[in-house]
């Protein structure tokens, strides 16, 4: 990352976002959450320097459209410029692919590391960078799916359920399906 970090909590259709940028772009997105102070905590608990801020114009536009996303409305994050320094060529690799995948669409882990021209042995790697991803939404990680088309796992609050309620937003509907990573409950 370069520069200062300054970030921004507002209010969605969904709860509470925060985004934090610099000058080359947006280096933390947190997903909705119970209310401002959570997410304004869960986002300095990674950004303990950042520092509120009025957006820039990009900036918001940016935290508009996420409203609109949230409120229903299909909504095209691959332009919006983002920070990726101190990330692996690979994992940039992965999020840029990743960022191809648009509205009401989805991607399979294996699909996604075949895309790449890695074996399948690096669908694991596409799960970690996805655990990893430092903008989800703007990256949109909550369309990559396990095997199968399952739901798999979710690192963001909320978990798997967060993920479901993202693509049934974009009209991506699961019957009754059980996570392919559950909690064990305590």
């Amino acid at each position: 990352m370069s520069d200062a970090v300054s970030y921004l909590v507002f209010e969605t259709p969904s709860g509470h976002c925060a985004i934090a940028w610099n000058a080359a772009g947006i280096v933390r997105f947190q997903l909705p959450g119970r209310d401002a102070d959570t997410t304004r905590r869960l986002l300095l608990r990674r950004l303990p320097a950042a520092e509120p801020a009025d957006p820039p114009p990009a900036i918001a536009e940016t935290v508009s459209a996420i409203g609109r996303y949230f409120a229903g409305e299909a909504v095209d994050f691959a332009g919006v410029p983002v920070d990726l320094s101190g990330q692996s060529p690979f994992f940039k690799a992965i999020y840029d692919a990743v960022r191809q995948v648009h509205w009401g669409e989805t991607i399979t882990y294996g699909a996604l590391a075949r895309q790449l021209g890695a074996g399948p042995e690096a669908a694991r790697d596409v799960g970690q960078a996805m655990a990893k991803n430092p903008v989800a939404l703007i990256i949109p990680c909550h369309r990559v799916l396990a095997a199968g088309g399952k739901i798999g796992g979710f690192s963001a609050p909320g978990g798997a359920s967060s993920k479901l309620k993202m693509l049934a937003l974009e009209g991506i509907s699961f019957a009754q399906q059980e996570p392919a990573q559950q909690s064990f409950g305590f």
